[in-house]
């Protein structure tokens, strides 16, 4: 299982969460994968600065909300974690308290250079080759949110499968992104958190992961339509309720693990 992070993030986010459980690289271990992570390139793991950057639409900051950095408290909402921080959604499964939202924050790393989607996925297809050369199987290949779009461009002839945790979008239909995966017969499971049917309908987050969430659900009917394998897994619909943006970090960690090996042994031999 070869594991990709998201915007603002690095490898550490597999490994622990934020109260100090055990991630999923070590779950996954457990569970008899051998477990490879990889640091998107230019992103750096020092953590974040005093003052985060202020391009784009996330960055906000108000005059009474200087406990928090420039960009957390936008972060924050929109990852779905609570309406405004400290506070958590009723049921939250991220960690509770003041420590694990620091240790959270402090996981959050800059980019050292521009996001660079083709640069990237060709480093994760060499990626994808030396692991096949050291285990001699093809990868599980596990991306979150902006690592989606990666795993989407990445070289197919070395991947197994794809399992995509709320990636930033999904392959459009007939694309040539979509006809390279739906060639390769690679089976593909995207999984949702909750709070976004029942998440505030007045901010912009609510709204932009509900549509998220449409769409792939649109590309895997049209890419099983077509013959391939494809599932989107919303997750308050299994049991699992109180998940976030970040779900293989929160509190019940574990048993979404537990349901992700569950598809892994029924779709990928």
């Amino acid at each position: 299982m070869v594991f990709l992070h998201g915007y603002g993030q690095s490898r550490m986010g597999w490994m622990t969460t934020p109260d100090g459980q055990e991630g999923w690289s070590t779950l996954f271990m457990r569970k008899r994968h051998s477990v490879f992570l990889v640091d998107q390139p230019g992103r750096g793991e020092a953590g974040a600065a005093v003052r985060m950057t202020m391009d784009g639409k996330l960055d906000a900051w108000a005059a009474d909300s200087k406990d928090y950095k420039p960009g957390d408290q936008a972060w924050y909402t929109h990852f779905r974690i609570g309406r405004v921080a400290p506070g958590r959604y009723e049921g939250s499964q991220f960690p509770a308290g003041d420590g694990a939202q620091d240790q959270f924050f402090r996981q959050m790393t800059p980019n050292t250079t521009t996001f660079d989607l083709a640069a990237c996925a060709e480093a994760l297809g060499k990626v994808m080759a030396e692991v096949k050369a050291i285990t001699g199987r093809k990868s599980i290949f596990v991306t979150h949110s902006q690592g989606g779009r990666v795993g989407w461009e990445t070289p197919v002839e070395n991947i197994a499968a794809i399992m995509a945790i709320e990636p930033g979008g999904a392959p459009l239909p007939g694309s040539e992104q979509y006809k390279r995966l739906l060639g390769a017969r690679i089976p593909i499971v995207i999984y949702f958190g909750d709070y976004i049917d029942n998440g505030p309908g007045d901010i912009m987050s609510t709204g932009f992961w509900k549509s998220v969430r449409d769409d792939a659900a649109a590309f895997a009917e049209r890419y099983r339509a077509d013959g391939g394998s494809a599932e989107v897994v919303d997750l308050p619909k299994t049991g699992l309720t109180g998940n976030s943006h970040f779900l293989f970090q929160e509190l019940n960690n574990d048993a979404i693990a537990d349901h992700v090996e569950a598809w892994i042994q029924d779709h990928v031999k």
